[in-house]
């Protein structure tokens, strides 16, 4: 396997020219409210349309020259050419050997012929699945396909973990609004018991569908689940007098209300789901990258094949636009660049994200692995040792909830935390207090924000609002140049959501390019699950396997014994 090798970002002459740009501004003070006002034309300069989507990153702590010095270090690392080796199929997920192609799962189906790669024709494979998926979905709709008694499916759950359930559930949520057939979705990852008992307690099997998501069908959590799920499936059934109890009538209901997202059919036969609802994706699909393959599933049931397409198109839209757009004007590429700005030069180590759209209240957890599995490693895709920071902390809440919350630490605590403000113009829900459009008081807070990290208010402000007591006063003093995005929409549809998402999934990629990560592994996750594995025997009174423990486990796992009830 041949590999290039990463260039050093920090030993090109764009990072030193960056740098004295970061000491020239250092020298000369960062002051947002003076460069606004110096520049009557700044917001005009910094600001951006993708897609349907506008950017406004005046209030971040560059200047327009900025931009340009961002463009330098992309050729630097020569972005353009690893941007084009993914989406042409090279392999530039090193440690596995993979091509990387999640932008060909929403590629339209006139670009079938147009990316083969190992021989495949990769976007006629992932029409070929989509067509299946949008098939079975139409029959759970009309109610073709129905549970084992005949009654129509109402209820669709989905049991995976990491990216078989982040993204999946995220998208849900956000799009909630347009699940209007009368379905609704569950979501089981957790291994935990609790999880699975409390979402299905309510639930009649006779009009319950399972998804069963695992590329390998292996997965511990994931299996563990399913198996749980039928028993409750078969149990309950049974308990109602809706089956028999006869293996012929077991087999008979598992064939109706599971289907498996795997490409490993000799297991998903064992469980005894139907082959033929049964979806595959591909090698080259990232878990934490599958939510527009067949992993989402349960949404083209849901929310429907129309509105599932139109989420991919906005996908294909971003991804079109990142692609084409030269860097000092594409606004996914400096947004990316600039969150190595804040990581490697000023330090930051953590970055918000912060929806003011309650519809995304997942959408700062589905960052979260996006983000940092991607980026969260210390070894460039050569194997070497990384050269600067890597990686940031991915969080948030929704607006206006986080501003009762961690908002304090934004605004006034010694961390800089860069962050994300996302809100669309209108709601699906529009509502008024009195003469009072809710939704305007709302986006009063989202536009409030911004501005006051930008600008603060200084103690001579502080003073003339009457507070003379020095103590209070003090306290009530915002340093400002706490650097925002704006990022605002028309409305949350299906196809703003994708875009979105792929603008978040470039953006993790210009920053892995500029460090130099393999973004697509994620060896990381591995080792402690193998240690579960190991560790699983010795809580079930196996001596010799507590013995094989360190002291602290050994401790911790006799502490179990001595209080499992």
């Amino acid at each position: 396997m041949a590999i290039n090798p990463p260039v050093d970002a920090t030993k090109t002459d764009a990072w030193q020219a960056l740098q004295k740009h970061y000491d020239d501004l250092q020298s000369e003070g960062i002051n947002l409210r003076q460069w606004f006002e110096q520049d009557p034309e700044r917001t005009a300069k910094l600001s951006f349309e993708a897609g349907d989507l506008h950017f406004d990153l005046s209030k971040n702590l560059i200047k327009p020259e900025t931009l340009a010095l961002f463009a330098d270090l992309a050729k630097a690392v020569k972005l353009q050419e690893r941007t084009e080796a993914m989406f042409s199929g090279e392999h530039i997920n090193n440690t596995e050997d993979r091509a990387v192609l999640h932008t060909a799962l929403r590629r339209p189906a006139s670009d079938e012929g147009k990316l083969i790669v190992d021989g495949q024709d990769t976007v006629a494979d992932v029409h070929e699945v989509l067509n299946r998926i949008y098939a079975f979905a139409n029959k759970v709709r009309s109610g073709e396909h129905t549970g084992v008694t005949g009654k129509k499916i109402t209820t669709v759950v989905n049991i995976g973990i990491g990216g078989s359930d982040l993204g999946p559930v995220m998208v849900y949520e956000a799009l909630k609004p347009y699940a209007d057939a009368g379905f609704t979705a569950r979501f089981i990852s957790n291994i935990d018991p609790q999880d699975q008992a409390e979402k299905v307690k309510d639930l009649d099997p006779e009009t319950t569908l399972f998804v069963i998501v695992s590329k390998t069908f292996g997965t511990l959590e994931t299996l563990t689940n399913a198996r749980d799920a039928r028993r409750w499936l078969l149990d309950t059934l049974e308990k109602n007098g809706a089956i028999d109890g006869s293996d012929e009538s077991k087999k008979k209901a598992v064939a109706a209300h599971f289907i498996a997202v795997s490409t490993n059919l000799e297991r998903v036969r064992e469980f005894g789901i139907d082959e033929k609802n049964t979806f595959g994706f591909w090698n080259w699909v990232g878990g934490r990258y599958s939510v527009d393959s067949a992993v989402g599933t349960i949404l083209a049931i849901v929310l429907g094949p129309q509105r599932f397409e139109q989420f991919l198109e906005g996908f294909h839209a971003m991804d079109e636009y990142f692609r084409n757009t030269p860097v000092e004007k594409n606004v996914v590429a400096l947004m990316g660049l600039m969150n190595v700005w804040y990581t490697d030069f000023f330090n930051a180590e953590a970055h918000a994200v912060l929806p003011y759209n309650q519809y995304l209240h997942r959408f700062p957890a589905y960052l979260q692995q996006l983000t940092m599995e991607s980026n969260g490693k210390g070894v460039r895709w050569d194997g070497t040792p990384v050269t600067s920071k890597t990686g940031e902390i991915f969080w948030g809440e929704p607006g206006t909830n986080g501003q009762h919350s961690f908002y304090q630490l934004i605004h006034q605590g010694t961390h800089l935390i860069p962050a994300d403000f996302l809100a669309f113009a209108n709601t699906a829900y529009p509502t008024k207090d009195g003469d009072q459009d809710v939704q305007e008081l709302f986006l009063s807070n989202f536009l409030a924000q911004t501005k006051a990290l930008a600008f603060g208010k200084t103690l001579d402000e502080v003073h003339a609002e009457g507070t003379t007591n020095p103590v209070v006063a003090a306290a009530r003093v915002f340093t400002g140049n706490r650097p925002t995005t704006s990022i605002f929409g028309d409305s949350l549809t299906p196809f703003a959501l994708g875009e979105l998402i792929s603008l978040y999934e470039m953006i993790t990629f210009v920053e892995g390019t500029v460090w130099g990560l393999d973004s697509y592994d994620q060896w990381g996750v591995e080792l402690g699950k193998k240690l579960a594995l190991e560790i699983a025997p010795a809580l079930s009174k196996d001596d010799k396997a507590l013995a094989a423990q360190d002291q602290s486990t050994q401790a911790l796992i006799n502490f179990y014994r001595a209080h499992r009830k």
